[in-house]
């Protein structure tokens, strides 16, 4: 296997697949695979023919988080290595969460540590009922660096964040949708499926009015109402100036699907 090969990406139609490629460690993030997420994420971003991202894991197990030999094993009682490390992770799923576009994880088999940041860091979460998912940092005497402590509260509350990242607890599948972890579950046979019929409703929408409101509500828990108001309003008028809603409302009074522009 050729180092870039450790992530893989594919294009089928308006969906990209982001596939991290290391089965024989359960995907477990090296630094290569952490610089090749993010160029391969970027490359999405940039494609107008691509109007959903999925990110996924070869071998039926999503990601085990980081690869402890090559990427914390070296920062270990390394301050300045340590932090840039953090900070490197932390910057690289933030863009997952902030990108013009919606992002989905698909987990099969184990998400933990790394990999549970890396679901959590998406729009959207879909998973087998037989996965294992959970923040898991506890268990080795580490501390999750990319996402729990402002992602986890904010889909499950404070008291299951505790459970989970104090414990180091796994779920499954099944228990995450019941903690609104996850949007959707199926068995392992039908999760193609179950990922095809997901990012239906997402593929044929204007990718402009998708980007605003996808950056509006981002930010909907940071602010106070007031300053939430001034952005909705921005937010509106900046999308009512479009030249997709204009195609938007004459598809709808013309009885006719729409043609998007992107802008």
């Amino acid at each position: 296997m050729s180092d870039r090969d450790v992530v893989e990406y594919e294009v089928k139609g308006p969906i990209a697949t982001i596939w991290i490629n290391r089965p024989e460690v359960k995907n477990c993030v090296s630094p290569r695979v952490l610089d090749l997420l993010g160029e391969f994420a970027r490359k999405a971003e940039a494609d107008e023919s691509v109007r959903a991202v999925v990110f996924r894991g070869r071998g039926n197990t999503f990601c085990a988080g980081a690869d402890l030999g090559q990427l914390v094993g070296p920062h270990l009682q390394t301050t300045v290595g340590s932090l840039d490390l953090a900070q490197k992770s932390a910057k690289t799923y933030d863009h997952f969460f902030n990108m013009k576009k919606p992002t989905i994880a698909a987990v099969e088999g184990y998400a933990v540590a790394g990999g549970f940041e890396l679901m959590i860091s998406c729009d959207f979460a879909l998973a087998t009922t037989t996965a294992k998912i959970g923040d898991f940092h506890m268990r080795r005497a580490l501390f999750g660096g990319a996402g729990p402590i402002y992602r986890l509260p904010r889909y499950i509350g404070m008291r299951r964040s505790k459970e989970l990242m104090l414990t180091g607890k796994l779920l499954s599948g099944t228990e995450c949708k019941e903690w609104g972890l996850v949007n959707d579950v199926s068995a392992p046979e039908d999760f193609d499926q179950l990922i095809a019929d997901f990012c239906e409703p997402l593929i044929d929408k204007s990718p402009f009015c998708m980007w605003i409101t996808k950056m509006a509500v981002n930010r909907g828990m940071d602010a106070d109402t007031d300053s939430l108001i001034t952005l909705e309003t921005l937010a509106c008028n900046v999308v009512h100036q479009s030249d997709d809603a204009k195609e938007g409302v004459s598809a709808f009074l013309e009885k006719r699907q729409p043609k998007w522009v992107g802008r």
